[in-house]
């Protein structure tokens, strides 16, 4: 069976997304695979799960409704939280039309964002204590 081993993202300043993902995720950068490799391959901390992000060059602009985007979770922190520090690293919020106007049960609320390239990701979690 297929296993996903990689993401990869087109981005026009590959050394500005990877530096956004990388304190994003928690991710490293790999070395390059041979010399003159341009694709810059983030990866989980050796021994922590989860699958490669990379980023190759490319001119075509980031698409306002893609097709395939990165859901991301805030873990411990509350969504607003893990969202402002996002928002803080280069990320900006999204004006997404498309929110559900009711969770369904057991649903967690998200956000959508975009990188510095502008491609589009969302955050779920759990909503700040009022």
């Amino acid at each position: 069976m297929a296993v996903i081993t990689q993401v990869s993202l087109g981005v026009s300043d590959c050394e500005r997304a990877a530096r956004f993902w990388a304190a994003a995720l928690g991710y490293v950068r790999r070395p390059p695979r041979y010399p003159g490799d341009e694709w810059i391959v983030l990866a989980p901390p050796p021994g922590v799960p989860g699958t490669a992000l990379a980023m190759d060059l490319s001119e075509s602009p980031a698409e306002a409704f893609p097709r395939v985007h990165l859901d991301l979770t805030a873990g411990a922190r509350n969504l607003d939280g893990e969202v402002d520090r996002l928002v803080g690293l280069g990320a900006r919020r999204v004006d997404w039309p498309h929110y559900p106007a009711q969770l369904e049960p057991g649903a967690s609320p998200y956000v959508v964002l975009a990188d510095t390239e502008g491609n589009r990701f969302c955050v779920a979690g759990r909503p700040r204590a009022r």
